[in-house]
């Protein structure tokens, strides 16, 4: 399989990627030093929802790369399809609900 993207790309990318997962790691370790104090519930839960959305961004862009990277590639059509459905199956569970939520709420 041959690669579309160019290296000097890819390495942005991934630069990018990890800048973003070190800012989160800096936000989980914030939520950890405000549990350690005892600070409001409604702000350790808004900094959980900060990181959570910072995270599935970070999800998104993988999964951008992975059909750059992998999908559009010179493949048949067979392992096409089956990349396709790879990563259609890793988008569902991106969007999937986590425990505690429903589709109503």
């Amino acid at each position: 399989m041959t690669q579309e993207t160019k290296p000097s790309e890819t390495t942005t990318d991934v630069e990018g990627l990890l800048a973003r997962l070190r800012r989160v790691e800096g936000q989980i370790r914030g939520i950890q030093r405000m549990l350690e104090e005892d600070r409001v519930c409604e702000d350790i839960v808004t900094q959980v929802m900060a990181a959570r959305t910072a995270l599935d961004q970070c999800s998104i862009l993988i999964l951008d790369h992975h059909v750059q990277r992998c999908m559009c590639t010179n493949q048949d059509s067979a392992d096409a399809m089956k990349t396709m459905q790879s990563a259609l199956k890793m988008w569902m569970k991106l969007g999937a609900p986590t425990y505690g939520e429903s589709a109503g709420e």
